[in-house]
């Protein structure tokens, strides 16, 4: 009986819908196996048609060429390792969330996912079928359970492959970040081990799909629990592990470990990594975003930088008379730090053109909100054409904070594709920019050193619409009210409870009111990067139309 087993993981980034492209990802991971003399190559949850599918699997023609494309990859990679691989499954009526395995030409196993997650981010129950808990399979010398993703986190999946005689846990997942969510895994997989006295292989994706990054991240633990291997999170990386058989059971041989980075680098690696992907995979090059002098235009044009390169931004300054010598001086430092493109294009006129049609509607109401929007609107327009003109996709710049109470003009500064910190709070944006300053890392495209000048992180935020115009004349101070908000959508706490941690009753209410009353703002606001479990859109779905306050 051969006493030793190779397994090359392929931690790759794939892309939705893209059959013909993953398949050749895969097929190149399998080629790198079969010359490191691999037994098996696996590669994570659904990574044939990508992950999140959505409503995409529910369309058959895709199932079927995704089905397809699965059995001509068997026979494009018979001669060599056996390969495990993700896709849909459709049998008799029912649409499975399947992990292939490919030997000799022909798929061997086909495993289903039993416990299908139905909240945050994920709606399976919706679109696949639960399946029965599978037996392990044979691979050389080993017999192999593999609890697909969410199977991992029950213990009655992992148990019943160790009764039916697995030997190691292969764990594939699309697993998408939220911040400190690899220590949850780590504890979960720790405990899997730990019960059912197998060494486990955690294989991850990696890559940006809409809102969501998938961060790597995977791992090999031995049985106790010891952590035997280490893949680096966010990006693309193969490893060969090998195990040995010894004292009547499987062990991993130690590999490498990568650096595993804090939770500040983990957040800004998300939002480079997912604008850079969501552009990428749209077939967009290039982008462009308002540069107004201040502290959030100023972070998304670090990351657009990041992401894209320089040489791929433009950034436009488009002042009014309300606009400050200092912000018309941080809007060129910024640009200039970054060494990207910077265009100035004043709004007076087109201001003075639309107040001008409208005055004789207007006479005799004074001027109010309706003015400041637009300029906003103006400069949404304005921004949008030259996005038009020069095919680059126009970033919105708004943090969760004004996301969260309707502080963006609808039509006007939300205008866009894509908005890297929409799930950034505007505390966490400010040490965001000082992180910034001080890191530099490889995968950046930006140049390293301050690229946000200090005064810009440091003066009072305001959106210029007016004159002497502060976020704190309408807002509570930021400290303040992104506590209130973190305890209104991160926790779901009530008012009372926000109140008994020493709010005043009336701003709580207020906040909560701007919160509610803005839902409609957030249903047609650009997609942006997911940092934590209770980022607009998938993870809080509320009603846009909602007369009920929490009166506690």
């Amino acid at each position: 009986m051969a006493d030793r087993f190779r397994l090359t993981l392929a931690q790759l980034n794939p892309t939705v819908g893209a059959l013909a492209a993953n398949a050749e990802k895969a097929r190149a991971a399998w080629q790198a196996a079969r010359e490191a003399g691999a037994d098996m190559v696996a590669l994570p949850e659904m990574f044939l048609t990508g992950y999140q599918l959505q409503d995409l699997v529910l369309k058959p023609a895709f199932v079927e060429a995704a089905m397809a494309a699965i059995e001509a990859l068997a026979a494009a990679c018979a001669d060599g390792p056996a390969m495990g691989i993700g896709g849909p499954y459709l049998a008799h009526g029912h649409l499975y969330n399947t992990y292939f395995v490919l030997q000799g030409g022909q798929v061997t196993a086909r495993v289903f996912k039993h416990h299908l997650p139905n909240d945050g981010v994920f709606d399976e129950r919706r679109l696949f079928d639960s399946g029965p808990i599978n037996g392990p399979y044979s691979v050389g010398p080993v017999r192999i359970g593999t609890p697909i993703c969410e199977d991992a986190w029950y213990d009655d999946v992992a148990e019943a492959l160790a009764e039916t005689g697995a030997e190691i846990l292969l764990v594939p997942n699309g697993s998408p970040y939220y911040r400190r969510k690899f220590d949850r895994r780590m504890n979960v997989m720790v405990s899997r081990v730990v019960e059912t006295e197998l060494p486990l292989v955690y294989l991850n994706l990696v890559g940006g799909q809409d809102d969501q990054v998938f961060d790597g991240g995977s791992f090999v633990l031995n049985r106790g629990g010891a952590l035997a291997v280490q893949m680096p999170q966010f990006d693309e990386d193969i490893a060969h592990v090998d195990f040995v058989r010894a004292d009547g059971g499987w062990q991993a041989e130690e590999g490498a470990r990568a650096r595993l980075p804090d939770e500040w680098e983990q957040d800004y690696r998300v939002m480079v990594q997912s604008l850079r992907d969501y552009m990428g995979k749209s077939g967009f090059s290039k982008a462009l975003l308002g540069l107004s002098g201040g502290v959030d235009s100023a972070l998304v044009a670090a990351i657009a930088a990041d992401a894209l390169g320089p040489e791929n931004l433009r950034c436009v300054m488009l002042p009014s008379e309300y606009t400050s010598p200092a912000s018309l001086e941080d809007a060129e430092a910024v640009a200039r730090a970054l060494g990207c493109s910077y265009d100035y294009v004043p709004i007076d006129a087109g201001r003075a053109a639309i107040t001008g049609t409208l005055a004789p509607l207007f006479e005799g109401r004074a001027p109010d909100v309706t003015e400041e929007n637009i300029q906003s609107r103006l400069r949404g327009l304005l921004l949008m054409a030259i996005s038009n003109k020069f095919g680059e996709m126009l970033l919105t710049t708004g943090n969760k904070s004004e996301v969260a109470v309707g502080y963006a003009t609808i039509y006007g500064d939300m205008a866009g594709g894509y908005n890297p910190i929409k799930d950034l709070y505007k505390t966490r944006v400010f040490e965001t920019c000082r992180w910034r300053n001080g890191n530099h890392r490889d995968w950046m495209k930006g140049p390293a050193g301050e690229v946000i000048p200090p005064r810009v992180i440091d003066k009072p935020p305001s959106a210029e619409l007016r004159a002497d115009q502060k976020d704190e004349d309408s807002l509570p101070p930021y400290e303040d009210l992104d506590r209130i908000l973190e305890m209104l959508v991160d926790e779901e706490d009530s008012v009372a409870g926000v109140v008994a941690e020493g709010f005043d009753r009336e701003t709580v209410k207020k906040v909560e009111r701007l919160l509610y009353t803005s839902e409609y703002k957030r249903f047609q606001s650009a997609p942006g990067a997911r940092l934590t479990s209770r980022a607009f859109w998938l993870d809080r779905r509320y009603p846009i139309v909602n007369r009920w306050r929490d009166d506690s």
